[in-house]
């Protein structure tokens, strides 16, 4: 099982799970709904630890005034090892190359059979149809921080949120009608299909970058204002 670690005092081993969380302005974009994603997930099949939960909570700051500096706008990545272990650090943000369909597709496959080892993918497919929004995934199972968003959003907005378990599968034989395609990642947002945009990722999109900007937006207006030299 998964313990808190003093990850001053120790060289991590095999990576068992690795977490890419955003950042903005130098603080990390939906953290709560990552803690809690992260609370449901497994390491070696076994639930991590609420010790490690507080322990990435408390330092999520401290490893963030370390590291953001040169990268307000990166990514705070968590390792965990298979004895438990845990470190935190800061990198800089990697826009994906290529946003067709397919290669979304094969990025959701990858983050399913992740899935299949920590209880949680941190990216999944989501195509419009209709007034239905469909994303792969386990009826019933966990989600990822981002994908708790946008489930949230999407039925605010109306639409018929079903989690299908072959979704992927059935896009590949050509089973299932949609209009548009979408991935939801823990690391990048919000990202529609670059041959299968439309109205409603772009909404979601869009309405993802405002997340990013409120945040750096709050971050800034609670920094002390600089005196100029001549203020007292």
């Amino acid at each position: 099982m998964a313990t808190m670690i003093d990850t001053d005092e120790f060289a991590l081993g095999t990576p068992a799970l690795v977490c890419r969380w955003r950042l903005a302005g130098g603080r990390l974009v939906m953290q709560g709904r990552h803690l809690r994603a992260l609370a449901a997930r497994t390491v070696d099949d076994a639930p991590v630890a609420a010790g490690l939960v507080a322990w990435v909570s408390q330092h999520v700051e401290w490893t963030l005034e370390a590291g953001s500096t040169e990268h307000p706008d990166g990514v705070l990545m968590l390792i965990v090892d298979d004895r438990g272990h845990a470190a935190m650090t800061v990198g800089a943000y990697e826009p994906l190359p290529n946003t067709s369909l397919t290669s979304l597709v094969e990025r959701a496959k990858g983050a399913a059979r992740e899935r299949e080892q920590t209880g949680i993918a941190p990216e999944t497919l989501w195509v419009v149809s209709g007034r239905k929004l469909l994303w792969n995934g386990v009826p019933g199972e966990p989600s990822s921080g981002s994908a708790t968003l946008v489930n949230d959003l999407a039925r605010t907005m109306g639409y018929q949120v079903i989690r299908r378990r072959d979704l992927l599968d059935e896009l590949a034989r050509g089973l299932t009608t949609y209009d548009e395609a979408f991935l939801v990642s823990d690391e990048h947002g919000i990202v529609p299909a670059a041959d299968h945009d439309g109205p409603c990722a772009a909404r979601f999109s869009d309405g993802y970058v405002r997340l990013l900007a409120a945040t750096t937006k709050r971050v800034l207006l609670s920094e002390p204002r600089l005196k100029k030299p001549t203020e007292k």
